[in-house]
């Protein structure tokens, strides 16, 4: 009976081994929105997928919530596969909030617990977890809920760089700024103003309001009046909108003034003519402009526009919804539950 019982014995042993080998080779997995193929919007698939481990020059942050984003559906479609570095398979989300979970051996600004928010240049944030380096997060603002602050990055952002280091818009001068209620719009509105800066801004209809409430001076809709009939002699124009927007926007801008493009390249002819400056901004992650952007929002000079908070699962809508470009505000995909303070 004896060497029956060993024998039974060892074959258990050794296969609680073989499990427990096999457990510790395998990746904690994830929940995440991934995209196998470039298209539309219906590419996007709900998964487990293995969880990312940092490098020693990296954060994993646990994801609270993520911004959508009006390019999301440009990188989604791979128009601009190759300038912006994506490849497949694609998880979307370049606005994160979240929770540090663990940090790599060089990290030396942030450690686990810190709430951060940013903008991870490749993505990855519409998942619970996602790897970021140093300069791509800041710590969030302390007067928003994780779900505000990951409206935040990505737009304000792009409106902080083509306002205050592109055009280094200054007290009393003017700015005229189309799509005031959109995403960069709004932030864009809210800067200028707390910069000291007379703001004439565009929108639909449905948007004067908000144009308002956001501090817009002189607010347009687009859709009774033209713009150049009401904007003479600015001193810088944001663009996020394009051809005849942009085509018309070189007329209203003073001599030396500029006109800022975030969807094309301002024309060196109309530029050269008129004696103005161009430019097109790329947005790039940088975490003093994010500390920047937070303490003007916890001193109440800036304030993110929500119009929806979704499910993670629901980011096909959210990304339909996105590719319209008429969204009001933004539109935020909740990954997990807002952690208790």
């Amino acid at each position: 009976m004896m060497p029956n019982r060993l024998l039974a014995f060892f074959f258990r042993a050794g296969l609680a081994f073989a499990v427990q080998a096999a457990s510790a080779d395998e990746k904690p997995m994830m929940k995440a929105v991934v995209a196998h193929e470039y298209g539309t919007p219906e590419v996007l698939k709900f998964e487990q997928v293995p969880r990312p481990e940092p490098k020693d020059d990296e954060a994993l942050v646990h994801v609270i919530a993520s911004g959508v984003n009006p390019a999301d559906p440009l990188t989604l479609n791979g128009k601009y596969a190759q300038e912006w570095g994506t490849h497949l398979p694609l998880i979307p989300g370049y606005d994160i909030a979240g929770v540090v979970e663990k940090v790599g051996a060089k990290i030396t600004t942030l450690k686990v617990g810190d709430a951060v928010y940013g903008y991870p240049t490749f993505g990855g944030g519409w998942a619970e977890f996602v790897t970021v380096k140093e300069w791509e997060v800041a710590a969030k603002p302390k007067s928003l809920s994780f779900a505000e602050a990951a409206a935040v990055p990505m737009c304000a952002l792009t409106a902080w760089q083509a306002l205050v280091d592109t055009a280094q818009l200054q007290a009393g001068q003017t700015i005229l700024i189309h799509g005031g209620s959109g995403g960069v719009g709004s932030f864009a509105v809210q800067i200028a103003k707390a910069r000291g800066a007379k703001v004439i801004a565009t929108a639909s209809t449905a948007n004067q309001d908000l144009l308002k409430q956001l501090g817009a001076d002189v607010p347009i809709d687009y859709t009774k009046t033209k713009f150049e009939d009401v904007a003479k002699d600015v001193d810088a124009v944001l663009d996020p909108v394009g051809r005849e927007t942009l085509a018309g926007s070189y007329g209203v801008v003073k001599k030396g003034g500029i006109v800022i493009s975030l969807v094309a390249r301002p024309d060196p002819v109309e530029i050269e003519k008129r004696q103005i400056r161009g430019a097109t901004v790329w947005v790039q992650p940088k975490a003093k402009d994010l500390a920047e952007i937070a303490h003007l929002i916890d001193a109440r000079k800036i304030k993110p526009v929500v119009t929806q908070v979704l499910p993670l699962s629901e980011a096909i809508a959210a990304e339909q919804q996105a590719a319209t470009h008429h969204t009001r505000g933004k539109v935020v995909l909740r990954v997990a539950d807002e952690p208790k303070s």
